[in-house]
């Protein structure tokens, strides 16, 4: 038989009491046993539990349905005069159950609730100060929460009710040139941010009939990876390395070479110093890319809770203007830390731990987050969403666990060597371990005719670079394989924050592979290939604009490259003769 205890400052009266009666076994379905007790707390009303269900029909209980009336409303522009007076007369107090839980216990961002019993997975509870949570963990009498805020204000026993909603983020055209915390709540100082919609920052990817094939290229402008590792609008690319060899960097140059193009990117730093985000922040305003990005981030000083929906929040941004038909480019740096935050949360949550005291879902963590990304079907509008996560290893080790886990999730990876970037190769890519699952089927016709065999060239000079030391021993033809590698390795190098436009990748490249550069001493290629591109763009604009506008190769074209680099090469070796 179900018990409910009812609180009020005077004993109902026999027909009240049947009443209640009635409406117990209409809600439960089966007699109830009603139990009055005395309360001054409630003077102008009553309060009814019925287990972990609560129907407070006391003023407080009322005036707080009116305030959530007034939450949920939607968004109106100019006068909130009509709405409030509309809303007003329309309400009407209804018996809405509460379903109530205690705390138990909290400390470490994380709080232990008694009750709840029908809590969901991911539902946003409320505490008594307005301190947000979410349960993480359900067991068979109580639930183990995650909070969104100071936990200074609650204690043991505090009150914690259900919302019934899951955690979202707000989403919107006005965020694009902000910079977010995981919340959603403008952390810029520019004032607050005018929301389109609310969506949950879980939801399920799209299916394999809502996505069509990674067709389209989403061009980095850094030459090594456009040529040898195309990435697609729709892939998603892990970048990976050591600390310090320029993933980040990579990043940033891919958001940069969108400027001119219609993509949203987004940028979500989990775990990084508050100082590198400022500065990654004002790089991105001043090359004018900031106001297509969106900066979601999660610093190291903040709580573990927040670096663990950082990118969800960001995914869910993205999927805002994916749905409506546009191009996304979405950075996670870095998913390594993601994983640390949610090994603290869940060992604090009293998980038991696994491999290297990762929790054992630790590979669905990322997989639910990466499988979002995707090129969407006509039919669902065509936008697309693409996702360069960010991996730091430890020693170059990418067998270790989370390196390996995110290895098998995404389409491909872009692995840097330490080696190569104290060597002064920058971006330090290692071709060999480095792949695109893609492939030439997100590369422009142009960049795969130029690049040819460029990356078998790479591996053969890798296979003959031990021999360099006896380079005085070597024969004519080894000698000069060597000179060659070295140019090309010469020719991938770029400065950061200058990512290269099409035509001036494929105009090098071809120039490259005809051995225009074979005789130029390797301390003047940079030199030479600027001067050769602005040779180009005074001689051959046509050429150019073909190229960047079209992405195509005609053999006529290359013939035309590599006529004109021949002559320009003449040019350079008379006018340095004439210096001398």
């Amino acid at each position: 038989m179900t018990r409910a205890i009812l609180y009020g400052a005077a004993a109902p009266d026999a027909a009240q009491r049947a009443r209640f009666e009635a409406f117990l076994k209409r809600r439960y379905g089966e007699d109830a046993e009603l139990v009055f007790e005395k309360s001054p707390l409630y003077p102008n009303g009553f309060r009814l539990e019925v287990g972990a269900e609560i129907y407070d029909w006391s003023v407080e209980g009322r005036l707080r349905q009116l305030k959530d009336l007034f939450t949920q409303a939607p968004d109106v522009d100019g006068n909130i005069i009509p709405l409030l007076r509309e809303t007003l007369q329309s309400w009407t107090p209804r018996a809405i159950a509460e379903e109530t839980g205690s705390v138990r216990s909290v400390g470490d961002g994380i709080a232990s609730i008694d009750g709840l019993p029908g809590a969901e997975y991911g539902e946003i509870l409320l505490f008594e100060d307005g301190t947000r949570g979410m349960v993480q963990t359900l067991e068979k009498d109580s639930v183990g929460c995650i909070l969104f805020g100071d936990d200074a204000n609650i204690g043991e026993g505090s009150p914690v009710r259900r919302t019934g909603k899951r955690a979202g983020v707000g989403v919107g055209e006005h965020f694009l040139g902000r910079v977010v915390n995981a919340l959603g709540d403008p952390v810029d100082g520019l004032g607050d941010i005018v929301e389109s919609g609310y969506r949950p920052i879980e939801t399920p990817a799209p299916s394999i009939l809502d996505r069509q094939p990674v067709n389209r290229p989403l061009e980095t402008g850094i030459i090594a990876i456009d040529s040898m590792f195309p990435i697609g609008r729709g892939q998603r690319e892990l970048i990976i390395g050591d600390r310090q060899t320029g993933k980040t960097a990579i990043a940033i140059d891919t958001i940069l070479n969108q400027r001119d193009k219609d993509v949203v990117c987004i940028y979500v730093a989990i775990g990084q110093k508050a100082s590198s985000v400022a500065r990654i922040v004002e790089t991105l305003r001043a090359k004018d890319a900031l106001d297509k990005c969106i900066v979601v981030t999660a610093s190291a000083g903040e709580s573990a809770s927040l670096q663990y929906i950082a990118p969800y929040a960001g995914c869910a941004m993205g999927e805002y203007f994916m749905e409506r038909g546009k191009d996304v480019l979405i950075v996670y740096d870095d998913l390594s830390k993601h994983a640390v935050a949610y090994r603290a949360l869940s060992l604090l949550l009293g998980r038991s731990p696994g491999r290297e005291a990762y929790p054992g879902d630790v590979f669905y963590l990322h997989s639910r987050l990466l499988e979002r990304a995707a090129h969407l079907s006509d039919a669902r509008g065509g936008g697309s969403m693409t996702a360069l996560p960010i991996v730091e290893t430890q020693a170059g080790d990418v067998s270790a666990y989370i390196p390996t886990n995110i290895i098998s999730i995404t389409d491909g990876q872009i692995f840097l060597e330490s080696s190569l970037f104290f060597a002064g190769q920058r971006p330090a890519v290692n071709v060999g371990l480095s792949v695109s699952r893609v492939g030439g089927d997100a590369q422009t016709k142009a960049m795969k005719k130029a690049a040819g065999t460029l990356r078998l060239d790479l591996a053969q000079y890798r296979e003959i670079e031990v021999f360099m030391q006896f380079a005085s021993d070597l024969d004519e033809a080894t000698r000069a394989q060597l000179a060659y590698g070295q140019g090309l390795m010469r020719l991938l190098r770029q400065p950061q924050y200058h990512p290269i436009a099409r035509s001036e990748q494929v105009i090098s490249l071809v120039a490259a592979m005809h051995r225009v550069m074979q005789d130029i001493p390797h301390d003047e290629i940079d030199g030479f290939r600027k001067a050769m591109l602005a040779w180009f763009r005074a001689n051959a604009a046509d050429l150019c604009a073909a190229i960047d506008h079209e992405g195509a190769l005609s053999e006529e074209d290359k013939a035309r490259i590599e006529a004109l680099s021949s002559q320009f090469l003449q040019q350079y070796l008379a006018r340095g003769r004439e210096e001398a």
